[in-house]
């Protein structure tokens, strides 16, 4: 928690004091104080504050009975419990995830963050729990559309703020891209024929289509790519949980968290 300033402070070093330095002071007059973020803020209150969307499954997502499921919510509290917390789950739209962690309303994101370069120079990240690619999926049915280049002058459905927008928009720059907060709406406006395709994880497409009829996933999966769990930069909490990955796939946890979800083991 961010505490305003005392009157008399801002007197005694100047009303040019910035508000984060001012943070940082009024939280120094305790000793036990709760620290906001990082490490030292899990291991006081033994909570995980865990971002995800709750709706894209099969990584999170509520199931019948309305409660989180899914091989990341299941993840994330094997995770949680080898480093000796508890997990409080926090769902927020994919745009707003990274925007939770910089504001400390959260510790972590689990929710299929690719890592980029571009992420990397702003967010800490655990080495890889997932390993993925790219998938097209377009309408049963349709043909002409099975590889990145047949993207170009097409209307390409992807999520705000996601890997697939920032791929799309460097590599096909032709592509007509139309964003959405959620999977839902853009698969309603595939079916609908207002787009053209929709990009997705390829693990997340294999198991959509599975259920969708209306759907198919076309070509094969490209752009490589690993998603870990993204963080504030705190080098304790980057070893602490990459300490917690290794853990979890020396044990066979993290294989077998997979195997339920995926019937075969994607995280390396």
């Amino acid at each position: 928690m961010r505490f305003p300033a005392r009157r008399e402070l801002l007197i005694a070093i100047g009303v040019g004091l910035s508000l984060g330095a001012t943070a940082v002071l009024s939280g120094c007059g305790k000793t036990g104080d709760v620290p906001e973020s990082g490490l030292k803020r899990v291991e006081a209150t033994k909570v995980l504050r865990i971002g995800l969307e709750g709706t894209y499954p099969p990584f999170n997502f509520q199931d019948k009975d309305g409660q989180l499921a899914g091989f990341e919510v299941d993840f994330a509290k094997a995770l949680a419990a080898q480093m000796g917390v508890k997990t409080e789950f926090h769902p927020s739209p994919f745009a707003g995830l990274l925007g939770a962690l910089e504001s400390r309303r959260i510790d972590v994101v689990i929710n299929q963050i690719t890592i980029t370069p571009e992420r990397a120079a702003k967010y800490d990240f655990s080495r890889p729990y997932t390993v993925s690619g790219i998938q097209i999926i377009v309408r049963k049915g349709q043909i002409g559309i099975a590889a990145p280049a047949d993207l170009a002058g097409k209307k390409v459905g992807v999520g705000l703020g996601t890997n697939y927008e920032s791929w799309l928009r460097a590599n096909v720059p032709s592509a007509v891209v139309r964003t959405y907060d959620d999977d839902p709406t853009k698969y309603q406006d595939l079916k609908a024929g207002r787009i053209d395709a929709v990009l997705n994880d390829r693990l997340v497409a294999a198991d959509f289509v599975k259920t969708t009829p209306d759907f198919v996933a076309s070509g094969p999966p490209f752009a490589s790519q690993g998603m870990g769990v993204a963080m504030l930069r705190d080098p304790a909490m980057k070893v602490t949980i990459d300490q917690a990955i290794d853990a979890l796939r020396a044990n066979g946890q993290l294989a077998a968290i997979s195997t339920k979800w995926f019937g075969t083991d994607v995280t390396k």
